[in-house]
Parts: structure tokens; sequence; C-alpha cells
């Protein structure tokens, strides 16, 4: 071997890189792991498909390199078990007798490179350093393994989730709508010490503001107009876990002050009730506002706003992370496959790839998910061609709700909301809603909506001690 191939700098901080070896061959073996562990890499080898399997967990490859026919379980059986422990594991296949079909089954299948034997090493050397570019030295995978990444802006916000993580300190995410800030918000919690505490949402801007108030801090019966039960609320629900207020920029400066009471205090005190209760809750908080101009004008309270913006995160739009478009394409194609049970994974022509990464996508990360999957459900081959992407595009804008389809839909959600919670009565919901009881019945007509399918059957004496949460 050439020993300027053997002395060339692969990528930064080898040291950290891991690559698990495959191959029945032990000569084979032993060569590579020889030419790999002078470059600096850190090498495991086996010798057949189930140990490397089970050596996954533990050794944590950056990459898998393996031979192609071995007994009991060849290289695309070990591709497939590779893809289920981790889709974006790059694997890269040796073969010393393959033919065409072979390669052209371990591409469809979604291998990073295949090469042939023998292997020359400054060709293996290549798209070693390009798979290992691919997936940085810095992917954990066991933390957010939902957040399929490689870009170097994501690698680091993940760094510093995964610290945060540890501690009780509130977490604020900023970030686009559809950048995934809810995945973000689970990563952190499930790596916390509060994993084994449940943890709970609630989106501020779909709730009215006292909906949100009863849903958050909880009420007594009787409290108000349609407080047939007792509900809790989601910090008392929440206590020992881990609460997610997501679009908390849109919560009513009524709301603020009672939230900073609970922040401060540590206590939060049901509507209607004398006594407040003690909660140990983490707060993770998100919004697409600009909360720190929001308090500038007077619309967020700064002392709530320093309270929540604890350890601040920012989740960047796909715009910002282009390079983890092909991941997330080949994770989404990867899925809908699995969904349809697909015999062959369909994936994108050059030129359709190359139109992908040139889009701003505005939804982001949703929204290349959802034209992902129209086009693997539309398209009548396994390659998928531009054309059919760019009609995916425009029935993706057109189908961008009217306000007044927005409107629509938060009310029709509003009035279900409302006569579950007083189990069908008209009356108090129409009080709630602040409508006469005349255009409440028209409108629940308007959106037909049956109000005696939210009525529901309690024992007298035992309904009132019902504890729920709504």
């Amino acid at each position: 071997m050439p020993k300027k191939a053997i002395q060339e700098p692969i990528v930064t901080e080898i040291r950290s890189l891991r690559i698990l070896l495959v191959d029945d061959d032990s000569l084979i073996l032993t060569m590579l792991t020889a030419w790999l562990e002078d470059t600096g890499y850190e090498v495991k080898s086996v010798e057949n498909g189930s140990d490397a399997v089970s050596m996954l967990p533990d050794f944590k490859p950056n990459l898998v390199i393996t031979d192609l026919c071995m007994e009991e379980m060849d290289g695309i059986a070990l591709l497939k078990e590779v893809q289920k422990y981790n889709s974006i594991l790059p694997v890269i296949i040796l073969s010393g007798n393959a033919d065409i079909p072979d390669a052209v089954r371990a591409t469809h299948q979604g291998v990073f490179e295949f090469l042939t034997k023998p292997v020359d090493p400054d060709k293996l050397f290549h798209y070693v350093r390009l798979a290992l570019a691919r997936v940085g030295a810095a992917t954990n995978i066991d933390f957010a393994p939902k957040i399929i990444h490689q870009s170097v802006i994501m690698a680091n916000l993940l760094k510093q989730a995964q610290r945060v993580a540890k501690t009780r300190s509130s977490v604020f995410i900023g970030g686009a709508t559809g950048t995934g800030k809810e995945l973000l918000a689970n990563a952190i919690h499930n790596a916390s010490p509060r994993c084994d505490k449940v943890f709970m949402e609630v989106n501020c801007g779909a709730l009215s503001e006292q909906l949100l108030e009863s849903e958050l801090f909880g009420h007594e019966k009787g409290a108000f107009t349609g407080a047939v039960r007792k509900n809790l609320g989601m910090f008392q629900a929440a206590n020992g876990g881990t609460l997610f207020l997501d679009e908390v920029g849109d919560m009513s400066p009524n709301l603020q002050v009672k939230l900073l009471r609970v922040l401060q205090d540590g206590k939060v005190r049901p509507v209607g009730a004398v006594n407040s209760v003690e909660v140990d809750v983490r707060i993770i908080s998100a919004t697409h506002h600009n909360l720190e101009a929001a308090t500038k004008r007077g619309e967020f309270r700064d002392d709530l706003f320093y309270r929540l913006n604890v350890i601040p995160l920012y989740m960047p739009s796909l715009s910002e992370r282009k390079e983890d478009i092909p991941l997330l394409i080949g994770h989404f194609l990867g899925i809908q496959a699995e969904k349809e049970e697909l015999e062959e994974t369909p994936r994108f022509a050059p030129e359709a790839l190359e139109y992908m990464m040139s889009l701003p996508w505005y939804g982001n990360v949703r929204q290349l998910e959802n034209v992902i999957e129209q086009c693997s459900v539309l398209s009548i081959s396994p390659i998928i061609p531009v054309s059919l992407v760019k009609e995916a595009l425009r029935e993706s804008e057109n189908n961008l709700q009217t306000l007044a389809e927005a409107r629509k839909e938060f009310d029709q959600y509003y009035l279900n909301r409302i006569l579950n919670m007083v189990n069908g009565d008209i009356k108090h919901a129409a009080n709630i809603a602040g409508y006469k009881m005349e255009k409440f019945e028209k409108l629940l007509k308007q959106f037909n909506i049956d109000s005696t399918n939210f009525r529901r059957c309690y024992d007298k004496d035992t309904a009132g001690d019902d504890i729920h949460i709504i």
C-alpha cells in the first residue's frame, strides 16, 4: 500500500471515529484492520454478520465495512440490520465476485458505496472519508435518534441539548414552524433524570384563555360555569416530569402573570381553589415568535421571558442545514416504503435530488416529509422524476389554508373542547364561549355538531368526586 495513502489526513479528530469491519476471510480482515488503524481509526473486526449486529449497541460505529458474500448473513442482510439499528449509519460493501445485479440490489437497499476486491487502498480511503464526513464524528444515536442530521449546525445543537438535559434548568427552544422543536423537547426529557416520569405538552396558541388556564393550572368543581368536575391541570399531572409549552408566545398577559408565579414559587393554585399545591415540573417552552423582540414591544413579560429563557436553544431552518436534506429524504422514503409495504424502496432521480437541494423549504422538515410522501405514493416507477416533485410542491403550496379555513378549523376544535368539558351542556358551553343560546345553537348547527354526543352519565353521589384531566 502506498505510504502516503496511509498518512493522508482523512478527517479531523480521527481518534473519535469508529469503524466496524466484517469479513469471513481472516487475511483480508487483518489487512484492512492494519490499514485503518495505522491511519488512526478505532477498529473492531468480526468474521460474521451476527457478531457484527450484536456489537452495534456497545461499539457504536460511525461506519460499517462488510463483505458481500458470507454464510448465514450476507452483506445485504447485514445492511438491513444496520439500518434497523440506525437508519443513517453508512455501510460500504466489498465483494470479490459480485456482478451488476448485486451492485444494483445493494444500491436500492441504501448502501453508501459498493467496491470490488481486490480493494484499492486510495479508493477505499476516499469513500471512508466521504462516509464519515456524512455522519460526522459527533453524532450520538442514543440522544435524539428521531432527529436525522449530518450537518455541523445540528450536531452542535444536539451536543448542547444533551448537556442541558442532565440539569434542572428551564429550556427555551426557538425556531420556525416545522423545524422539529417538539422532537428536541422530547429528546431532552428522555435524556434527563426525569425520563421515567411523564412528558406532557400543550399548544398555548390553540386554546382560548379560559381553557388554557384550566388545562395548565386546573380548577375546582363549580369554579366557573361549566366546571362540573375537578380538573388537576397539567402542572399537577406532570409533577416530577416535564411540561412542554409550545407556542408560549401566544399566551395572554393574564396567564403570563400566573405562569410566572408558578415558576417563582414552585406552587400552583387551581381556579377556584383556596390553597396552592407544590409542584416539581421542568419547563421546556418553544415558539416561532421572536420573544426578545416581543418583550421590547411590551407584548410579552420580560420577567417571564428571563425565567423561561435560562437555556436558549435554536432549531435551524432546513435552509440552514441543507446537507441534511439527502439523509432526511432517505429516511422518509424508508418510512414510506415500510408503511406501504413496498418491495423496493423508491428513490429520487439525480436531477430531482438536485432540484430539492436548491429549494428554500419554507415549511421546513414538515413540508419536506409531506412532499416525499406524495411523490412516493403517486410515482409509478421506483425512480421518482423531478416533474413529480414540482407537481407535489405546487400542490403543497396550493393546499396552504386560507385565514378563513384556519379560523373554521379552530372554531370547530374549540366548540368540541367546550362541549366535552361541560358534558354536552349547551347552556354552560354558550356561557363559556360568550355567546347567547340562540346564536350558539346556530353555530353548532353550522359545524354539524351534536351536543348529545358529548353527554356522559355519572352517579350523582360519586360524579362530583371524579378527578379528570381535560
